[in-house]
């Protein structure tokens, strides 16, 4: 009788052990705000090259959203990750990260996806699109998509960031944080991010803009409680090019934008 209760004990103990670690785990929440005087103008996305596209939006106006600021006095779409002092290995969710091209733009512009997750590209259009990934790291792909449709691509290894491009309309582009733990987020409307389930442990959290670069902030996670952490861009910040990529071409059009290849690739 001894031995079988005994025998239980253990079985529970396993059965509950992610949940324990689970409760176990911090929240780091926080805030990235803009606080410059003035903030850069986005430029008019001149789709008249592409008339499906300029129907799509029915002739209202659409601007490029490569610095956001909220009503708020905050920014969307920066990447929040934690940058070091993650251990372990984490399995990738099984459902996939989706990038929607929908009305000529990407959807959405930041994202964050795993190692070993796949990534949906989903032509939601009916117009050609060619999604166009460069990368050092294995992650890069490079579909055409004719019709409506989707196509997988699994990430292979940690990269900050991808850029996402299409070949055929040249103001479409995206960015992917790509890392082997699910300790992310991107801020949205309000400028608000919150990563959940964090082990206890001293780490370097960093704030990513596609503009304006990387901030790093040091945060300590105790077990069961939230550290709050407040990220500020001054507006003078210049975002650095990433390791192992040069400028092969800067167009001048005002729909475009500095295309990165790999220096291996240069011709």
């Amino acid at each position: 009788m001894k031995r079988l209760t005994f025998a239980l004990l253990i079985i529970a103990l396993v059965m509950g052990t992610g949940s324990w670690a689970l409760a176990q785990g911090g929240t780091i929440k926080g805030v990235v705000k803009f606080t410059g005087k003035k903030a850069p103008r986005n430029r008019l996305i001149r789709m008249g090259a592409d008339p499906q596209c300029v129907q799509l939006h029915k002739g209202e106006k659409v601007y490029q959203e490569v610095v956001v600021v909220n009503p708020n006095g905050t920014l969307k779409n920066v990447f929040i990750h934690i940058k070091s002092g993650v251990s372990g290995k984490f399995a990738p969710p099984k459902e996939p990260a989706v990038l929607d091209q929908r009305g000529c733009l990407y959807h959405p512009r930041v994202l964050g996806v795993m190692v070993g997750q796949k990534l949906v590209a989903k032509n939601s259009d009916p117009t050609l699109h060619n999604v166009h990934a460069w990368s050092k790291k294995g992650n890069n792909f490079n579909v055409a998509q004719p019709v409506p449709m989707t196509s997988e691509f699994v990430m292979k290894a940690e990269e900050i960031m991808l850029q996402v491009k299409c070949d055929v309309h040249p103001w479409m582009i995206g960015y992917i944080g790509v890392l082997s733990h699910p300790f992310f987020a991107v801020t949205g409307d309000d400028g608000s991010f919150e990563i959940k389930n964090v082990p206890p442990g001293k780490y370097v959290l960093q704030a990513w803009q596609e503009r304006f670069g990387a901030l790093t902030k040091e945060v300590t996670v105790k077990a069961g409680q939230t550290v709050t952490v407040e990220f500020a861009y001054t507006g003078t910040e210049k975002a650095e090019l990433n390791p192992g990529f040069t400028i092969r071409k800067l167009h001048l059009h005002p729909n475009s934008t500095v295309f990165f290849v790999p220096k291996a690739r240069r011709k």
